[in-house]
């Protein structure tokens, strides 16, 4: 069983509707050229702006604050059922960067998004959030931050595409890794106190005014 309604109710009281201060300059940005289209703050930079990204992904980083939000378009995975897709996603990710420690923190229900279809099948949606060690880039293991992630799966069945909203919040940096030169090393600065807007509000944000423009995009799929 689906339940229906807005974004907002995909989120327990972690991610309440009610966005909390500091409000944090933001806008729409076109995302897999322009098919795509999502809300989140200017200070999240698109990283193929200095280096190649793969064509199924638009990556945003942060450098400031070595937090990150990655949408990522990927085969429709049907042996996964839609009751565990954001956690076995969330896995995944945890196994593909060797990440260490990992917990389950939350996860939600499936939502049906109506606003949000092809033809005749609602999206439908889930979401999970972790906290895992993960290392930058090709250091080892011994460099790893401990992180706190958010994962959202919007599942586009008639598309046969499964999109994944992720968002990285380093809570303790190493003082190994390279991000601690940039940063610091120790336990991350709060965003309040950085007068940002936290990473939980941004995901959450981002994940309420995703939209699909052109479903042309998928006809390739």
């Amino acid at each position: 069983m689906y339940a229906h309604g807005d974004f907002c109710f995909l989120f327990p009281v972690v991610f309440a509707c009610q966005m909390s201060a500091p409000v944090e300059m933001h806008s729409e940005r076109p995302l897999f050229g322009g098919a795509i289209s999502s809300s989140f703050p200017s200070r999240l930079q698109d990283v193929s702006n200095v280096r190649q990204v793969p064509d199924h992904q638009e990556v945003f980083v942060d450098p400031a604050r070595d937090e990150s939000l990655i949408f990522e378009l990927l085969d429709f995975k049907p042996d996964v059922a839609d009751d565990a897709s954001a956690t076995w996603f969330l896995q995944d990710l945890a196994n593909e960067q060797e990440a260490e420690g990992g917990t389950l923190i939350e996860k939600s229900e499936v939502f049906e998004v109506p606003g949000l279809r092809f033809m005749t099948l609602p999206a439908i949606i889930s979401t999970a959030v972790g906290q895992m060690g993960i290392s930058k880039g090709r250091q080892g293991r011994e460099a790893q931050n401990l992180v706190k992630v958010y994962l959202a799966n919007v599942r586009l069945k008639e598309v046969n595409t499964d999109v994944l909203i992720t968002a990285y919040e380093p809570i303790v940096i190493n003082s190994l890794s390279e991000s601690a030169g940039a940063v610091g090393a120790g336990i991350a600065v709060a965003a309040e106190q950085a007068g940002c807007m936290p990473m939980s509000e941004v995901f959450k944000l981002a994940v309420s005014s995703f939209k699909v423009c052109n479903w042309g995009l998928f006809s390739a799929a």
